[in-house]
């Protein structure tokens, strides 16, 4: 598909996708940039980095498509120094998981220098860092591409083809809703296992010694980074917001079907819980 891309930032998810795009001959040379040179010498290691280094404009220059890695409070800040040195219109990308300000932004940064299409893919793990990486961490895993009204159409069309190359299931939407979705299937679900564990440390601090493989299974993404998950949820607030008042009156009805000892109220909603989670 290309000659050349370069993945900004090689943590769990740059590093996987170089990886992926590899192994699948997804592009001729992957190209990495990082900010470390211990980085970068670790990378030049690896057979699936073809050069690496720590001045952007050098891992950038050639590539056809340059995918942003790096959390979210630095994506924009990323596009806006390319934009200083990029030339030959290359599509740029990224692994965001909120897209409305990214993408009206890193637009706005790269107009008449570089097409950017904002993405998500649903893949990750609680564990962080290069070390992690897999080449099929996209397998079958749904990826967002988030085009805006202006977005180049041909821009459009290879990045889709891009992350479909990596394993992924293309799911296309705009920036806005977006957040809507994710607020609610990522953020939340986040936010209540966190909440969760807060809130059993100071209850039930030795947890541990009697609980069972649900808790584990429960919680398992509270262990994702605080830092991530904080930038996360402020780049996507309003949205977050609302996804936890509604959960909020979703709960108060199961207290009150468990206070008024409605049975029958109680095993619907188990019922139904046990429908959707069967079908993930």
């Amino acid at each position: 598909m290309f000659q050349t891309i370069t993945i900004v930032a090689p943590g769990l998810l740059g590093a996987s996708l170089a990886i992926a795009a590899h192994q699948k001959g997804v592009a001729k040379d992957v190209t990495l940039w990082a900010r470390r040179q211990e980085a970068v010498d670790a990378l030049l290691q690896k057979p699936w980095c073809a050069r690496a280094s720590t001045d952007l404009a050098e891992a950038c220059r050639d590539s056809e498509l340059i995918v942003l890695c790096a959390p979210v409070n630095r994506i924009i800040s990323l596009a806006q120094e390319i934009a200083t040195f990029a030339t030959g219109s290359p599509i740029v990308t990224d692994v965001g998981s909120v897209k409305a300000d990214i993408v009206h932004r890193c637009e706005a940064a790269l107009a008449g220098k570089a097409r950017f299409i904002g993405s998500h893919p649903m893949a990750g793990s609680e564990k962080t860092g290069m070390e992690n990486a897999c080449g099929d961490l996209f397998e079958q895993r749904s990826c967002f591409v988030t085009p805006s009204a202006q977005a180049d159409p041909e821009a459009l069309a290879q990045t889709k083809a891009f992350w479909q190359a990596v394993g992924s299931q293309v799911v296309e939407e705009s920036p806005d809703r977006h957040d809507e979705i994710v607020a609610q299937v990522s953020h939340l679900p986040h936010l209540l296992a966190s909440s969760l564990a807060t809130f059993l440390a100071t209850r039930c601090p030795d947890a541990a010694t009697y609980c069972g493989n649900g808790l584990r299974d429960t919680t398992r993404v509270a262990s994702g980074s605080p830092e991530l998950w904080r930038e996360i949820v402020e780049q996507n607030r309003p949205e977050v917001l609302r996804a936890l008042r509604d959960f909020q009156d979703h709960l108060q009805t199961l207290t009150a079907a468990i206070a008024n000892e409605s049975d029958f109220d109680l095993l619907q909603q188990l019922a139904d819980g046990k429908q959707f989670r069967d079908q993930l």
